[in-house]
């Protein structure tokens, strides 16, 4: 029997309460979820790579089908190399609804039997954002209710 898999990917610099939410919601839906978090220095991540995806690791340790990786190539490429045709984005806004109906549109202009299947965070987390968290974070603001506990500890230390 095939495995139903989804590719939630993102920078996840860094990963929130948010997209624990939204992975944790995944996970029930599908049989195995692969958080892909993107190499992307065009957006010079405050983490590396590899912390991002340690950081992930340790958010979703609870969560038994996810699987954390990073990668680096056309994200229905990497769907493909995982088996998968599926893709989660999460919506937060109306305004993530555009940007994300044109990846959608474009990612299966490319790969036809490609879905984009769209979330909504927990209402008590629509507004958490990793660009808000990290400058939260560099003022010295409290980020512990908007991060899982590795995340703010990391973050602390970025900016200690």
């Amino acid at each position: 029997m095939p495995t139903n898999t989804v590719i939630y990917p993102g920078t996840f610099d860094p990963i929130t309460n948010g997209h624990v939410n939204l992975t944790e919601r995944a996970a029930r839906l599908f049989d195995k979820v692969v958080v892909a978090i993107a190499y992307s220095e065009k957006k010079t991540p405050l983490f590396a790579l590899e912390e991002r995806v340690a950081l992930c690791e340790a958010a979703l340790s609870h969560v038994g089908n996810v699987e954390v990786t990073g990668f680096s190539n056309l994200l229905i490429d990497f769907a493909r190399s995982k088996g998968s045709h599926c893709v989660l984005r999460g919506l937060r806004a109306v305004a993530d609804y555009e940007y994300e109906l044109q990846l959608a549109n474009m990612n299966r202009a490319m790969y036809p039997e490609f879905e984009s299947v769209f979330l909504t965070p927990s209402e008590h987390l629509s507004f958490i954002s990793s660009s808000l968290v990290r400058e939260i974070a560099a003022l010295n603001g409290d980020i512990t209710p908007f991060v899982p506990t590795p995340v703010a500890e990391a973050l602390q230390a970025k900016f200690s």
